[in-house]
């Protein structure tokens, strides 16, 4: 392989989001859902670059300028101490409350071939890769070890038998333990920051690969998220402006000098980050689960 990944294959996008929509065309590196927050851009801005607000940005820095005053207040923030700010708290929520910002994408992988490359704001955020899970399933072919095994095992404790829902579970715990000792679980990795490296390598084409990861999409987004990211990026801006204005107690003005509020503002941001942080990770967050594919 080499640096550019110039002689791996493009693979075809087939499906992605949620709902597992099917999707034909684009190459799986051109493409990127409407909506979606790339985070691998998130607090990797300069004072050199272009600050530019994307549609729900817009909506979170309006947010905050309004509730700090502004028109009838100078709000004495940059657009870019306005972005870090923003992006802070889109960084926070993706952190804490992962399950629920989850998308997916798939492709077909190609017999022989186990190095793809993906797109930044996928590999960036991967989760999991589902691959090769043929064990048990109506996909093992007949005459193999798996197929043979399979029905062995269906037969004894399924369709012989009487199976209440404990022993269910626990039959599919089983099956999992089956999968990764015969190899059938399948193995990933992401080389550079840039490639999902599969194994073993696909033994026909297509070989569906099915890949899971995090991105927040301002496009679906709930409303109270959307609000708890406004208060967060408020609470994080008052912070930002408490060090502006606490450089002077006061300014000189006609009737004598003027108070400024920087220690107030200072002592708010940091009582409405703990408690949005709370309020994030007991109303919000979801619990631990354990999912099998």
């Amino acid at each position: 392989m080499d640096k550019t990944g110039s002689n791996l294959p493009k693979p075809k996008l087939n499906g992605y989001g949620s709902s597992f929509g099917e999707y034909g065309g684009d190459n799986l590196t051109d493409y990127k859902p409407a909506g979606t927050i790339d985070t691998s851009r998130l607090n990797n801005i300069t004072l050199q670059d272009a600050v530019e607000f994307n549609p729900l940005e817009l909506v979170i820095r309006d947010y905050v300028l309004g509730m700090m005053g502004h028109p009838v207040v100078r709000v004495e923030l940059t657009a870019f101490q306005l972005k870090h700010c923003i992006q802070e708290a889109l960084n926070k929520l993706s952190y804490h409350a992962p399950l629920w910002t989850l998308q997916y994408a798939s492709f077909d992988a190609s017999a022989g071939q186990n190095i793809y490359e993906l797109p930044p704001f996928i590999v960036q955020n991967l989760e999991y890769v589902v691959y090769k899970k043929s064990l048990l399933s109506i996909a093992s072919q007949a005459g193999t070890l798996e197929f043979d095994f399979f029905l062995k095992y269906f037969q004894d404790n399924f369709l012989f038998g009487n199976m209440n829902v404990g022993e269910f579970y626990l039959m599919q715990q089983s099956l999992e333990m089956y999968r990764k000792i015969l190899s059938q679980e399948g193995s990933w990795n992401v080389l550079d920051g840039r490639f999902l490296q599969i194994s073993p390598s696909p033994p026909m084409t297509p070989s569906k690969v099915i890949l899971e990861y995090r991105a927040i999409n301002s496009d679906t987004i709930h409303p109270y998220y959307r609000n708890w990211l406004q208060r967060y990026a408020l609470a994080i801006s008052k912070g930002v402006l408490s060090q502006v204005r606490g450089k002077f107690a006061s300014i000189p003005s006609p009737a004598g000098g003027a108070q400024l509020n920087g220690a107030q503002l200072a002592s708010e941001s940091e009582r409405d980050k703990e408690a949005l942080v709370q309020e994030l990770l007991s109303e919000i967050e979801e619990p631990p689960v354990f999912s099998t594919y």
